[in-house]
């Protein structure tokens, strides 16, 4: 069920650079937080490339989840872009730009730890416009089949996450880790370094697919001998005089942050996997032997079921009680009149928001010539109905309603998905995209019959006060 979270949503309160090394491309990038409009999301922007390129952090983008999770929109790249993402999320982050000059952000240590401390240094600014989240009413479950990776989540108070890893091995057996707000992430989760195990680098290592790795910003396990063969190339590749193992089987004396970390660091994936969403989540995840692959399967399935929340989420509301406004209060508001008033009562209005309702009758006058035999509602008419119905709520943040008219200044994303027949009752929902500012209004509208949505458009309107002689 997506709904109004308390509260408003977030950017931050200035620009933030940090310069690294990618660990991919063994490349020095540059990273620059910048602060980003409401309702914007996360989002990276290419400054490297021609015409600055935004990829918003978006599940359908997802390219490939190997050694990262990976996003590609119209042939322009981001790698690993979960640390960063997680970052944003462990500190309520709503809406921010992600400047790149390279591929993917710098590895850092490995952890979201860096990037946690420079977005703190600029701060957060909270917004106008109200946070939305999804809240989850049903167990939701992605199951890979193949690896026995499972994530499941469920109806909770708040956004908790629990990891849970096997990997079958003695140097690194079973973990688990949790949180149980997303408030803990940056003391609790954020400074957990990725890992890997010695026969993985040296796959890397030989196929040149990890340039900017050292000691510093992986952690390594060692899960076979080390061969003096194995020893040279990684004193080569690592650029140290000597490679040593620790008692924990940690390569090199690199000392761990927390006895589980491997679990932690699965833990910050999925939270930065599951910013793909493109949404807050309320409720709790527990993952089972988690990787990017099941992760952002799972996140592009709870996407399309937000998506089709989205679309069906019909208003609910007693038809037995007596209108917000009936007919002749809307015609006190509205300068239209039959046959072209087109909204027939007011069901609901607050400050965001309102909720109409038109009976369509057989009567209807542009049923004489649309389709005869076949009469079908117009869907020019059913938009304008929409935006007399959003009229109501413009309208009534003046004294004087009816001394103001309202027109149109834009219609986007206009989509008819069934026809409206005579009979059918249209329900139309207008939310504010943005606040009211000088008489323009920025809505999205929805229409819906029978539980079902109709059409829908983002209309944006100003009122207008009538000059009098």
């Amino acid at each position: 069920m997506i709904s109004k979270a308390e509260g408003k949503q977030y950017t931050i309160a200035g620009e933030v650079s940090l310069t690294g090394v990618g660990l991919h491309t063994g490349k020095n990038v540059t990273l620059t937080f910048k602060p980003a409009d409401e309702n914007t999301g996360h989002f990276f922007k290419r400054v490297d490339l021609e015409g600055q390129p935004i990829i918003e952090a978006n599940a359908d983008y997802v390219e490939n989840t190997q050694r990262g999770t990976n996003l590609e929109k119209m042939g322009v790249y981001i790698q690993t872009s979960e640390h960063v993402l997680a970052a944003c999320v462990g500190l309520g982050i709503d809406n921010i730009c992600i400047e790149l000059n390279a591929s993917e952000p710098p590895i850092m240590d490995g952890s979201s730890k860096f990037f946690v401390e420079a977005l703190e240094k600029v701060g957060l600014k909270e917004q106008e416009a109200q946070r939305e989240e999804y809240v989850v009413t049903e167990v939701i479950s992605y199951l890979d089949e193949k690896t026995g990776s499972e994530i499941i989540l469920m109806p909770a108070d708040n956004y908790q996450l629990t990891t849970m890893v096997d990997f079958g091995t003695k140097i690194l057996g079973t973990q688990n880790a949790s949180i149980k707000d997303i408030s803990e992430f940056k003391d609790e989760i954020s400074d957990s370094r990725t890992f890997s195990f010695l026969h993985e680098i040296e796959m890397l290592l030989e196929n040149g697919l990890i340039k900017g790795g050292d000691l510093n910003n992986a952690i390594v396990y060692v899960d076979k001998e080390l061969s003096p063969e194995t020893m040279k190339k990684l004193r080569s590749a690592f650029n140290k005089d000597s490679i040593s193992v620790k008692p924990n089987g940690i390569l090199d004396n690199l000392t761990l942050h927390h006895p589980n970390e491997a679990a932690r660091h699965k833990l910050l994936d999925v939270i930065g996997d599951l910013a793909l969403v493109g949404m807050p989540i309320r409720g709790k995840v527990i993952a089972n032997k988690p990787g990017h692959y099941v992760n952002t399967q799972f996140a592009k399935k709870l996407k399309k079921i937000i998506k089709l929340e989205k679309r069906n989420n019909v208003p609910t509301f007693d038809l037995s009680k007596p209108p917000v406004k009936d007919i002749n209060q809307i015609m006190a508001m509205l300068p239209h009149r039959p046959p072209f008033l087109l909204v027939d009562k007011i069901l609901e209005i607050s400050d965001t928001g309102v909720v109409g309702l038109k009976n369509v009758t057989m009567n209807e006058p542009f049923f004489v010539g649309h389709f005869p035999g076949a009469p079908v509602m117009p869907g020019v008419l059913q938009v304008e109905a929409m935006a007399q119905t959003g009229g109501i709520l413009v309208l009534s943040t003046v004294p004087d309603p009816e001394n103001y008219l309202t027109y149109f200044m834009k219609i986007d994303n206009v989509r008819f998905k069934q026809q409206v027949l005579p009979g059918d009752t249209l329900i139309f929902k207008l939310d504010l995209l943005s606040p009211i500012r000088r008489g323009i209004c920025h809505m999205q509208g929805s229409a819906y019959v029978n539980g079902k949505l109709v059409s829908e458009a983002e209309l944006m309107a100003q009122i207008v006060k009538v000059k009098k002689d």
